[in-house]
């Protein structure tokens, strides 16, 4: 059996490397995959300390199938946005768009 320690590990890495990847990337849509990705390390963690710690029952299970549909309404809703910027911009990069510039 795999300690627990071990998952949270994978977990915070994971994260790790998402908000590097959302603060780094200029592409909107390498931005939203980053957030996929904090999002399932959070998922990871969620899962791990449901199976390890006693009295959770279905608890880390159902805050997972929670942030699963948050991730696919943000991806949905994220992926609008970048359709509709890149329409009027031409461009997916987000240093480019001054939509909110005066």
């Amino acid at each position: 059996m795999v300690p627990l320690h071990y998952y949270l590990v994978l977990g915070a890495i994971l994260f790790a490397i998402g908000v590097f990847g959302a603060l780094t990337r200029r592409n909107a849509i390498a931005i939203l995959m980053s957030i996929e990705l904090m999002l399932n390390a959070v998922n990871v963690d969620f899962i791990a300390l449901a199976r390890y710690l006693p009295k959770s029952a279905l608890q880390g299970q159902a805050f997972a199938v929670f942030v699963i549909t948050v991730a696919a309404a943000e991806a949905a809703v994220g992926l609008a946005i970048v359709l509709g910027l890149y329409r009027n911009f031409r461009t997916v990069n987000v240093d480019e768009i001054n939509l909110m510039k005066w």
